[in-house]
Protein backbone atom coordinates (compact mmCIF):
# COMPACT_ATOMS: atom_id res chain seq x y z
CA UNK A 1 0.00 0.00 0.00
CA UNK A 2 1.20 3.51 -0.87
CA UNK A 3 0.79 5.94 2.03
CA UNK A 4 -0.53 9.31 0.78
CA UNK A 5 -0.97 12.66 2.50
CA UNK A 6 -2.75 15.69 0.98
CA UNK A 7 -1.43 19.23 1.41
CA UNK A 8 -4.23 21.73 0.91
CA UNK A 9 -6.75 19.07 1.89
CA UNK A 10 -9.39 21.63 2.83
CA UNK A 11 -9.55 23.27 -0.60
CA UNK A 12 -11.82 22.33 -3.49
CA UNK A 13 -9.17 20.24 -5.25
CA UNK A 14 -7.78 18.91 -1.97
CA UNK A 15 -11.14 17.54 -0.88
CA UNK A 16 -11.53 15.67 -4.17
CA UNK A 17 -8.02 14.24 -3.80
CA UNK A 18 -8.85 13.02 -0.27
CA UNK A 19 -11.91 11.16 -1.58
CA UNK A 20 -10.04 9.71 -4.57
CA UNK A 21 -7.17 8.43 -2.43
CA UNK A 22 -9.55 7.03 0.19
CA UNK A 23 -11.53 5.15 -2.48
CA UNK A 24 -8.52 3.56 -4.22
CA UNK A 25 -7.59 0.06 -3.11
CA UNK A 26 -3.85 0.57 -3.73
CA UNK A 27 -3.54 3.82 -1.77
CA UNK A 28 -3.85 4.54 1.94
CA UNK A 29 -4.82 8.02 3.12
CA UNK A 30 -2.69 8.85 6.16
CA UNK A 31 -3.17 12.58 6.65
CA UNK A 32 -4.04 16.05 5.48
CA UNK A 33 -2.58 19.52 5.90
CA UNK A 34 -4.53 22.78 5.90
CA UNK A 35 -4.02 25.68 8.32
CA UNK A 36 -7.70 26.64 8.14
CA UNK A 37 -8.92 23.14 9.04
CA UNK A 38 -6.32 22.08 11.62
CA UNK A 39 -7.69 19.72 14.27
CA UNK A 40 -10.70 18.65 12.21
CA UNK A 41 -11.31 15.12 10.91
CA UNK A 42 -10.17 14.85 7.30
CA UNK A 43 -13.20 12.79 6.30
CA UNK A 44 -15.59 15.39 7.68
CA UNK A 45 -13.73 18.16 5.84
CA UNK A 46 -13.94 16.19 2.57
CA UNK A 47 -17.67 15.59 3.02
CA UNK A 48 -17.50 11.85 3.66
CA UNK A 49 -17.60 9.79 6.84
CA UNK A 50 -15.21 10.47 9.72
CA UNK A 51 -11.91 8.69 9.12
CA UNK A 52 -10.22 9.24 12.48
CA UNK A 53 -7.45 11.28 10.86
CA UNK A 54 -6.83 14.74 12.28
CA UNK A 55 -5.81 17.53 9.94
CA UNK A 56 -2.49 19.27 10.59
CA UNK A 57 -1.75 22.97 10.23
CA UNK A 58 1.56 22.84 8.34
CA UNK A 59 4.08 20.65 6.56
CA UNK A 60 6.47 21.10 9.49
CA UNK A 61 4.01 19.30 11.80
CA UNK A 62 4.00 16.10 9.75
CA UNK A 63 7.71 15.78 8.96
CA UNK A 64 8.52 14.60 12.48
CA UNK A 65 5.71 12.04 12.56
CA UNK A 66 5.46 8.81 10.61
CA UNK A 67 6.11 10.15 7.13
CA UNK A 68 3.96 9.27 4.11
CA UNK A 69 5.38 7.84 0.88
CA UNK A 70 3.76 10.60 -1.19
CA UNK A 71 2.38 14.07 -0.51
CA UNK A 72 -0.06 15.51 -3.06
CA UNK A 73 0.10 19.31 -3.04
CA UNK A 74 -2.73 21.58 -4.13
CA UNK A 75 -1.98 24.73 -2.14
CA UNK A 76 -0.87 28.18 -3.29
CA UNK A 77 1.91 29.63 -5.47
CA UNK A 78 2.98 31.68 -2.43
CA UNK A 79 4.00 28.58 -0.44
CA UNK A 80 4.56 25.74 -2.87
CA UNK A 81 8.29 26.24 -3.45
CA UNK A 82 9.31 26.33 0.22
CA UNK A 83 6.96 23.47 1.08
CA UNK A 84 8.27 21.34 -1.78
CA UNK A 85 11.87 21.86 -0.62
CA UNK A 86 10.95 20.66 2.88
CA UNK A 87 9.04 17.62 1.66
CA UNK A 88 11.70 16.48 -0.79
CA UNK A 89 14.47 17.07 1.77
CA UNK A 90 12.58 14.72 4.10
CA UNK A 91 12.73 11.98 1.45
CA UNK A 92 9.03 12.19 0.53
CA UNK A 93 7.84 11.94 -3.07
CA UNK A 94 5.76 14.97 -4.07
CA UNK A 95 2.95 15.27 -6.62
CA UNK A 96 2.40 18.97 -7.33
CA UNK A 97 -0.71 20.42 -8.93
CA UNK A 98 -0.08 23.93 -7.60
CA UNK A 99 0.89 26.43 -10.30
CA UNK A 100 3.58 29.11 -10.21
CA UNK A 101 6.91 27.27 -10.06
CA UNK A 102 9.54 28.75 -12.38
CA UNK A 103 11.96 26.69 -14.44
CA UNK A 104 14.75 27.70 -12.04
CA UNK A 105 12.76 26.51 -9.05
CA UNK A 106 11.93 23.22 -10.74
CA UNK A 107 15.62 22.65 -11.41
CA UNK A 108 16.43 23.32 -7.76
CA UNK A 109 13.72 20.89 -6.62
CA UNK A 110 15.11 18.27 -8.98
CA UNK A 111 18.54 18.63 -7.36
CA UNK A 112 17.12 18.40 -3.84
CA UNK A 113 14.98 15.39 -4.71
CA UNK A 114 17.82 13.44 -6.30
CA UNK A 115 20.00 14.15 -3.27
CA UNK A 116 17.36 12.68 -0.93
CA UNK A 117 16.01 9.92 -3.22
CA UNK A 118 12.66 11.67 -3.46
CA UNK A 119 10.90 12.13 -6.79
CA UNK A 120 8.63 14.97 -7.86
CA UNK A 121 5.94 15.43 -10.49
CA UNK A 122 4.86 18.95 -11.42
CA UNK A 123 1.76 18.73 -13.60
CA UNK A 124 -0.01 21.79 -15.03
CA UNK A 125 -3.03 19.55 -15.64
CA UNK A 126 -3.97 16.12 -14.27
CA UNK A 127 -6.81 15.52 -16.72
CA UNK A 128 -6.01 12.66 -19.08
CA UNK A 129 -8.11 14.37 -21.75
CA UNK A 130 -6.14 17.59 -21.39
CA UNK A 131 -2.88 15.67 -21.78
CA UNK A 132 -4.23 14.14 -25.00
CA UNK A 133 -5.30 17.60 -26.18
CA UNK A 134 -1.72 18.86 -25.72
CA UNK A 135 -0.27 15.83 -27.48
CA UNK A 136 -2.59 16.17 -30.48
CA UNK A 137 -1.91 19.93 -30.70
CA UNK A 138 1.84 19.33 -30.85
CA UNK A 139 1.36 16.78 -33.62
CA UNK A 140 -0.77 19.20 -35.67
CA UNK A 141 1.49 22.23 -35.20
CA UNK A 142 3.93 21.69 -38.11
CA UNK A 143 1.07 21.52 -40.61
CA UNK A 144 -0.58 24.88 -39.82
CA UNK A 145 1.14 28.28 -40.16
CA UNK A 146 -0.91 29.98 -37.42
CA UNK A 147 -2.13 28.95 -33.98
CA UNK A 148 -3.67 30.67 -30.96
CA UNK A 149 -4.95 29.37 -27.62
CA UNK A 150 -8.04 30.40 -25.67
CA UNK A 151 -8.15 29.11 -22.10
CA UNK A 152 -11.09 29.63 -19.76
CA UNK A 153 -11.03 29.06 -16.00
CA UNK A 154 -12.97 30.00 -12.88
CA UNK A 155 -12.48 33.50 -11.50
CA UNK A 156 -10.52 32.30 -8.44
CA UNK A 157 -7.64 30.83 -10.45
CA UNK A 158 -4.40 32.52 -9.38
CA UNK A 159 -2.49 32.59 -12.64
CA UNK A 160 -3.09 33.76 -16.19
CA UNK A 161 -2.15 32.33 -18.62
CA UNK A 162 -2.71 28.89 -17.13
CA UNK A 163 0.09 26.36 -16.78
CA UNK A 164 -1.76 24.11 -19.23
CA UNK A 165 -1.86 26.83 -21.88
CA UNK A 166 1.82 27.65 -21.43
CA UNK A 167 2.86 24.00 -21.65
CA UNK A 168 0.65 23.54 -24.74
CA UNK A 169 2.31 26.53 -26.39
CA UNK A 170 5.79 25.24 -25.58
CA UNK A 171 4.97 21.79 -26.96
CA UNK A 172 3.63 23.42 -30.13
CA UNK A 173 6.79 25.51 -30.42
CA UNK A 174 9.01 22.45 -29.92
CA UNK A 175 7.12 20.64 -32.67
CA UNK A 176 7.50 23.60 -35.03
CA UNK A 177 11.20 23.91 -34.27
CA UNK A 178 11.67 20.21 -34.97
CA UNK A 179 10.01 20.82 -38.33
CA UNK A 180 12.25 23.88 -38.85
CA UNK A 181 9.46 26.43 -38.44
CA UNK A 182 10.85 29.69 -36.99
CA UNK A 183 9.54 30.81 -33.59
CA UNK A 184 9.45 34.37 -32.24
CA UNK A 185 10.94 35.65 -28.99
CA UNK A 186 10.20 33.45 -25.96
CA UNK A 187 7.92 35.28 -23.51
CA UNK A 188 6.91 33.11 -20.57
CA UNK A 189 4.38 33.47 -17.79
CA UNK A 190 7.18 34.53 -15.43
CA UNK A 191 7.76 37.66 -17.51
CA UNK A 192 4.04 38.41 -17.89
CA UNK A 193 2.45 37.95 -14.44
CA UNK A 194 -1.33 38.04 -14.42
CA UNK A 195 -1.56 38.70 -18.16
CA UNK A 196 -4.92 38.05 -19.85
CA UNK A 197 -3.21 38.14 -23.22
CA UNK A 198 0.32 36.80 -23.57
CA UNK A 199 2.71 35.20 -26.02
CA UNK A 200 4.77 32.06 -25.43
CA UNK A 201 7.19 31.87 -28.34
CA UNK A 202 5.00 32.60 -31.39
CA UNK A 203 1.75 31.34 -29.81
CA UNK A 204 -0.71 33.93 -28.53
CA UNK A 205 -2.74 32.91 -25.45
CA UNK A 206 -6.05 34.52 -24.45
CA UNK A 207 -7.11 33.98 -20.82
CA UNK A 208 -10.71 34.19 -19.59
CA UNK A 209 -11.58 34.19 -15.86
CA UNK A 210 -15.30 34.00 -15.08
CA UNK A 211 -17.52 32.33 -12.46
CA UNK A 212 -18.98 29.01 -13.59
CA UNK A 213 -16.00 27.71 -15.54
CA UNK A 214 -13.82 24.86 -14.26
CA UNK A 215 -11.00 24.34 -16.80
CA UNK A 216 -11.38 24.65 -20.56
CA UNK A 217 -9.00 25.15 -23.47
CA UNK A 218 -9.24 25.60 -27.22
CA UNK A 219 -6.27 25.41 -29.58
CA UNK A 220 -7.18 27.13 -32.84
CA UNK A 221 -5.09 26.33 -35.92
CA UNK A 222 -5.24 28.48 -39.05
CA UNK A 223 -4.37 27.07 -42.46
CA UNK A 224 -5.06 28.17 -46.02
CA UNK A 225 -8.79 28.93 -46.13
CA UNK A 226 -9.43 26.51 -43.26
CA UNK A 227 -9.32 26.34 -39.49
CA UNK A 228 -9.07 23.43 -37.07
CA UNK A 229 -9.98 23.59 -33.38
CA UNK A 230 -8.89 21.14 -30.69
CA UNK A 231 -10.95 21.61 -27.53
CA UNK A 232 -10.98 20.08 -24.07
CA UNK A 233 -13.44 20.71 -21.23
CA UNK A 234 -13.18 19.62 -17.60
CA UNK A 235 -16.76 19.65 -16.34
CA UNK A 236 -15.83 19.12 -12.70
CA UNK A 237 -12.75 18.55 -10.57
CA UNK A 238 -13.42 14.81 -10.72
CA UNK A 239 -11.82 14.88 -14.17
CA UNK A 240 -8.40 15.43 -12.56
CA UNK A 241 -8.57 12.53 -10.10
CA UNK A 242 -7.54 9.60 -12.36
CA UNK A 243 -4.34 11.49 -13.18
CA UNK A 244 -3.62 12.27 -9.51
CA UNK A 245 -4.13 8.63 -8.50
CA UNK A 246 -1.93 7.47 -11.40
CA UNK A 247 0.81 9.88 -10.31
CA UNK A 248 0.74 8.59 -6.72
CA UNK A 249 1.21 5.04 -7.97
CA UNK A 250 3.99 5.74 -10.48
CA UNK A 251 6.07 8.47 -8.84
CA UNK A 252 8.38 6.12 -6.91
CA UNK A 253 9.61 4.58 -10.18
CA UNK A 254 10.46 7.80 -12.08
CA UNK A 255 13.61 9.51 -10.70
CA UNK A 256 14.04 13.24 -10.28
CA UNK A 257 11.58 15.97 -11.16
CA UNK A 258 9.21 15.40 -14.06
CA UNK A 259 7.27 18.25 -15.66
CA UNK A 260 3.98 17.16 -17.20
CA UNK A 261 1.74 14.17 -16.59
CA UNK A 262 2.27 12.94 -20.17
CA UNK A 263 5.62 11.46 -19.10
CA UNK A 264 3.79 9.12 -16.71
CA UNK A 265 1.48 7.72 -19.41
Amino acid sequence: MIRVMVNGAGGKMGREVVKAVHNDSELTLVGGIDPTKSGQDIGTVAGIEQLGITMKASVDEVLGDTKPDVIVDFTSPAVIYENAKKMLSAGIHVVIGTTGLTAEQRNELDTIGRKHNANCLVAPNFSLGAVMMMKVSAELAPYFPNVEIIELHHNHKYDAPSGTAILTAKLINDAKMAAQVTADEDLTRESLPGARGAKVNDVTIHSVRLPGYVAHQQVLFGGYDETLTVRHDSLSRLSFMPGVVLACKKIASIPGLTYGLEHYL
